[in-house]
């Protein structure tokens, strides 16, 4: 990598299949040497925001070239509070449940469930009512301290990929909107796939740049983020898993539970409807789902060697 300037690197090889071979995507829409940790929370509304993105022309993937260096995110995400992402736990709630409801067919008996990317701890607290052993990770000091403060969990804080965890421990981790925030997605699946037992599984949400959604939204699409420095087709995701010891089985479209009033609130020229108490809380009590087809949902098992 050659270093492009404080806390940013140029990346020499795709950080899916470490392919040399790539070029340009998509050129940027903001000045990464300005991002903040606002820009990075969960509820940012910049919709198109992007980085200079590389497409990898082996296996498909599409990245962020330069990407911000791990160290200097962390350091962003450790003083991220995002209360937004709180007052729709709800609709999140939902969101969850069908993916602890699906995970419960494949580990009937459950067992350790660890969430990589907690925020909050909404899926933890989740899976804790139902049974499951929880544990993860959130680099936020903020969200870490509303899991223990509201959901009585303690979470480890920090990075997954340098967390000390036991080896073949966990009946599942999931990594719901989490993997493309990471400069380092390989060295994220293979730590889950260190840490869980055999045959145990990964459950992955992450955003499909190639869905209809995406490409009618064009440049507005809302995963074009600044805290998204990933975007993942089906050969590029199935290549990043297999690397790890990981087979997929089963795949759909993620379905999105949100309230009238976040959704209200992500558009500019509505913003003032929100700001409108009586209104907003009303708004707030209206569940919103949304079947855009434009984010993966994945299940993977991890493959015993030999």
């Amino acid at each position: 990598m050659k270093q492009e300037q404080p806390g940013l690197a140029r990346l020499a090889a795709c950080p899916v299949c470490t392919s040399p071979a790539f070029r340009p995507y998509k050129k940027g829409t903001f000045r990464p040497d300005r991002l903040t940790q606002d820009q990075i929370k969960i509820t940012d509304s910049q919709y198109g925001a992007t980085w200079d993105l590389s497409i990898c022309r082996d296996c498909g993937h599409i990245f962020a070239n330069p990407a911000p260096a791990a160290e200097h995110l962390l350091s962003l995400y450790r003083l991220t509070e995002d209360p937004v992402y709180e007052e729709e736990a709800a609709g999140r709630s939902r969101n969850f449940l069908r993916i602890l409801s699906f995970l419960e067919k494949l580990c009937p008996e459950k067992g350790p469930l660890f969430d990589v990317g907690a925020a909050t701890g909404i899926l933890l607290h989740l899976a804790e009512d139902r049974g499951w052993q929880p544990d993860g990770v959130e680099p936020s000091s903020w969200a870490v301290r509303v899991a223990e403060k509201k959901y009585r969990l303690y979470l480890r804080e920090g990075y997954f990929e340098t967390a000390q965890l036991e080896e073949g421990h966990y009946s599942a981790v999931t990594m719901i909107d989490f993997i493309e925030h990471t400069p380092h997605p390989c060295e994220a699946v293979k730590k889950a796939s260190q840490i869980l037992r055999p045959s145990g599984i990964l459950a992955l949400v992450t955003p499909d740049i190639h869905s209809l959604a995406a490409r009618m939204a064009g440049r507005k699409w809302w995963h074009f983020r600044p805290g998204h420095l990933s975007f993942f087709s089906r050969s590029s995701l199935a290549a990043l898993l297999g690397r790890a010891g990981f087979s997929i089985f089963h795949e759909k479209h993620y379905t999105w539970t949100f309230s009238a009033h976040y959704l209200v609130s992500r558009k500019p020229f509505l913003r003032s409807l929100s700001r409108n108490q009586s209104l907003a809380s009303f708004l707030k009590r209206i569940p919103l789902k949304l079947a855009l087809g434009d984010s993966f949902e994945i299940y993977a098992r991890k493959v015993e060697a030999g």
